[in-house]
């Protein structure tokens, strides 16, 4: 089994899908948790030497943290709408709690500074269409440097990818301190809608890849519902929808730049496919959903 792609069950115990740490993983900075909790329930967490984004995947969610409460609207599912979201600092107790339930994703990085807790309002994520015809897909930046800048290491955001259409494309690297790059470890974390191309099912597919240029990582995986892809360095993409399944993924990164950044390199290969977006349209189906809901 790769070591790099972690299917649902390989990271958890538990009923919580994923316990990431920069220790499993393997690297120093980069870590995520994906926690369900029943109607009614109350979890605490402590967040040690990492700070985290509270991202609620479907449900709604109270936070408490250094005394401030954030109500947290949520959403019914991933591919519904734009959420908002609460930052957490390192050295933090923090009260999860919910009504109805909840399944909430904390991306987090291991840093140095701790900063204040702060709420995120969905009406504030800045919603991109990127790329056209069968590369046209969603990027939600909710916690990307120049749109959230109340972080010290943790870089995040999620992408939509209608289905049939290819994401994370041309394929791209972060393993260097370059012109064009930074050094960041990544984190893929997988949804993949059923037939109604909103309920989160393990029934559908995508594909991802990840190589190096010498070879030494070539992998192409199928992903399903809730699976995990590591990236400690190399190119990366593209990532496939299947026809008939929409993918989401939410992308965490961090690493040792004083400052945060997501700066790449595109693969010299493939980068030329760029320039023939200009003359393409773009997937009427996107953008996929906004702070108000669905779009399409």
């Amino acid at each position: 089994m790769s070591k790099l792609h972690r299917p649902l069950g390989t990271l958890s115990d538990d009923a919580d899908p994923v316990r990431l740490t920069p220790d499993t993983a393997g690297w120093r900075y980069s870590g995520l948790r994906v926690l369900s909790l029943g109607p009614g329930e109350t979890r605490i967490l402590h967040t040690g030497e990492f700070e985290a984004f509270v991202l609620p995947l479907s449900g709604s969610a109270t936070v408490r943290v250094d005394g401030e409460v954030f109500e947290l609207r949520g959403r019914d599912s991933v591919f519904t709408r734009v959420t908002d979201f609460a930052y957490v600092p390192r050295d933090a107790e923090v009260e999860l709690s919910t009504k109805d339930g909840l399944e909430v994703a904390l991306p987090m990085a291991r840093c140095t500074r701790r900063l204040s807790p702060k709420y995120g309002p969905a009406e504030d994520v800045p919603v991109e269409v990127r790329g056209a015809g069968q590369a046209t897909r969603q990027v939600t930046n909710f916690g990307v440097p120049g749109v959230w800048d109340h972080a010290d290491k943790l870089n995040a955001c999620e992408l939509i990818t209608p289905d049939g259409n290819w994401s994370s494309y041309p394929p791209h690297k972060h393993d260097e301190a370059t012109e064009c790059e930074v050094v960041n470890e990544e984190i893929y974390y997988f949804r993949i809608a059923g037939r109604d191309g909103v309920t989160p099912s393990r029934e559908g597919f995508g594909l991802h890849r990840t190589y190096t240029a010498d070879g030494e990582l070539d992998e192409d995986v199928a992903v399903r519902d809730h699976d995990v892809f590591l990236i400690p360095r190399g190119f990366h993409g593209p990532c496939v929808a299947a026809p008939g399944y929409p993918m989401y993924y939410l992308n965490v990164l961090a690493g040792p730049a004083e400052e945060r950044s997501m700066a790449f390199c595109d693969d010299p290969a493939h980068g030329w496919v760029r320039d023939t977006w200009a003359a393409q349209d773009l997937d009427p189906r996107c953008p996929v959903t906004s702070h108000e809901g669905r779009v399409q």
